[in-house]
């Protein structure tokens, strides 16, 4: 990675009033990043509050199932509010406290990011506004009442097409009027250099733990790794710490009706250079997914780098394939996934006939299903 970009990927696409509190941000990180005291606190955030390291779990009930690698689960599930979105929050609020900031905005889909977001604000003591479009406020009640239980404003968005997108829209307005005392804490591996870098450090917790997890259960590295990607923040917390690792094979599963790596074109998206869903005249096109943490017609510039370069491969799940994935890990694991996280395990249907059993799968189960079970009920019989 050269300064700010992933290849050709990434860079600043921002209006003027952006600059300076982009590179304030970029020098506070820098520091916070060589400060002992910060990783620290980090650290002991991460264990005591988030409830670090998470559990490498060897699905057994799929294994057999699938009758083919042996599959295991990296639980995000498991932390402090559902979901690895608090790996994020817990850094970026940390450094806001440490700028002085007196406010942190948030935007939310399915409302991980806003929960987390929240909950971090709560616990340094800051006031928190979360951007959620209409539409998701509809279908992620749960999270909206969770978020305003922790003490957040909970901001609807009823331009565009009142999803993820419209609320980083918004948000991007809010930052850009009141940069002084406020703080973007941005929920995926997106955006304007450096947060595209920055979520990635938070979130590349998950593969470290799950790097020497699997050594220590297996004695190896794994063959595969399985991850949602929507702006993919839990999917490139995963890969990276094996991006060296050459033998280790990464797939990112995107929503069919939002599915950016595989059928978008590289353009301009909320302040980078990234693969984007677009017309022929460079209009952003519309999404759809029944998760709303994956309804997003853009994607982080680096999972752009990494399918440039042929790193990792993508592909589409439709909403039968992921209600499949949700209800099998649900019936036969006893683990109820988020709608996103049920992509990655849909596609261990299609994976698995080319496996053998010395083969082994790691998949990111990146939250937990409670927020989606409104949504679901009429639709699994």
């Amino acid at each position: 990675m050269t300064k700010g970009y992933f290849g050709s990927f990434g860079g600043r696409f921002i209006p003027e009033t952006l600059v300076e509190p982009l590179n304030e941000l970029e020098n506070e990180l820098n520091k916070a990043l060589k400060s002992a005291d910060f990783k620290d606190k980090l650290s002991y955030y991460l264990k005591n509050y988030a409830g670090r390291p998470t559990n490498l779990y060897f699905a057994e009930n799929l294994t057999k199932i699938f009758k083919g690698p042996r599959i295991y689960l990296k639980r995000e599930d498991l932390c402090h509010t559902g979901s690895h979105k608090i790996n994020n929050t817990l850094g970026q609020v940390l450094l806001a406290k440490m700028l002085g900031k007196k406010r942190v905005i948030a935007e939310t889909g399915a409302g991980q990011h806003g929960v987390a977001t929240a909950t971090a604000a709560a616990l340094f003591g800051i006031k928190c506004e979360v951007y959620m479009g209409e539409e998701d406020v509809k279908r992620q009640e749960l999270n909206v009442f969770r978020m305003k239980l922790l003490g957040a404003k909970v901001i609807p968005v009823k331009s565009g097409s009142k999803t993820l997108k419209d609320a980083i829209n918004e948000a991007l307005r809010d930052w850009v009027t009141n940069v002084s005392d406020t703080f973007y804490c941005i929920g995926s591996v997106m955006g304007p250099y450096p947060y595209p870098f920055m979520v990635r450090y938070f979130q590349s917790v998950i593969g470290q733990e799950a790097r020497r997890q699997i050594l220590r259960l297996e004695g190896r590295l794994p063959d595969y790794l399985l991850a949602c990607v929507g702006g993919g923040s839990n999917s490139i917390g995963l890969f990276h710490p094996f991006y060296k690792d050459k033998s280790v094979k990464f797939i990112g599963l995107e929503a069919a009706g939002a599915a950016t790596l595989s059928k978008g074109k590289i353009g301009y998206l909320h302040g980078m250079k990234t693969y984007v869903l677009q017309d022929k005249n460079g209009q952003i096109s519309s999404t759809h997914s029944i998760s709303a943490g994956l309804d997003y017609p853009g994607v982080g510039p680096e999972h752009s780098f990494y399918k440039e370069t042929g790193r990792a491969e993508y592909y589409p799940v439709n909403d039968a394939q992921a209600l499949y994935g949700f209800k099998l890990l649900s019936e036969h694991e006893g683990i109820i996934p988020a709608l996103e996280s049920s992509h990655a395990v849909a596609y261990l249907k299609t994976l698995s006939p080319k496996l053998s059993k010395k083969d082994i799968v790691i998949v990111c189960l990146s939250g937990r299903g409670d927020k989606d079970a409104d949504s679901v009920r009429s639709l699994i019989k």
